[in-house]
């Protein structure tokens, strides 16, 4: 009986210690999202970096330098969209504020929504491109059959290092929740 009683209490301290492993990894995937937003923000990492209409203000435009930006643009399956770029690519001088425009169309009969994800290439370019408006910070939900229009508005720091003359900025747009 006192054999029984020991294993009883071992397999409860194994439950609660469980139950303790499970709660924790919830916290920490739910704690994933923002930490990953804080790091994009910080380092540029996927294109996303704090920039406001301030900043592009204050740039100065290099005028002896240019530098070629492409736009690329997906849509993963299940989203139901044709999406794209109207321009393939600019050509910008670094500190220049540019506003290019995106397409998107919902070829479903139902209402859809989608987030765009933005990738820079090189990577060393992405901390140098400023976003100021952009159809990426915002879920965007379209009607069955709506074309929307997407203005994307940013700049290319001067810091760039000198070696880049070319960089890549490339969308991807996710099914999300309405």
């Amino acid at each position: 009986m006192a054999l029984e009683q020991k294993q009883v209490a071992a397999n409860k301290r194994l439950a609660i210690k469980l139950v303790w492993v499970i709660v924790g990894a919830l916290v920490f995937a739910f704690a994933l999202v923002p930490l990953y937003d804080v790091i994009c923000s910080v380092t540029g990492l996927n294109g996303k970096t704090k920039n406001t209409a301030e900043t592009a203000a204050k740039a100065v435009v290099d005028l002896k330098r240019e530098v070629t930006v492409q736009f690329v643009s997906s849509v993963m399956p299940g989203l139901g969209w044709n999406f794209y770029p109207k321009q393939s690519s600019v050509v910008v001088h670094p500190g220049q504020v540019t506003t290019v425009m995106f397409e998107a169309k919902n070829t479903t009969n139902a209402v859809v929504a989608g987030q765009a994800i933005p990738s820079v290439t090189p990577g060393k370019a992405s901390a140098h491109l400023k976003k100021i408006e952009c159809f990426c910070f915002v879920k965007q939900t379209l009607q069955p059959g709506e074309v929307k229009a997407l203005p994307l508005r940013f700049f290319i720091s001067a810091d760039l290092p000198q070696e880049v003359q070319e960089m890549t900025l490339s969308y991807s747009f996710f099914p999300a929740s309405q």
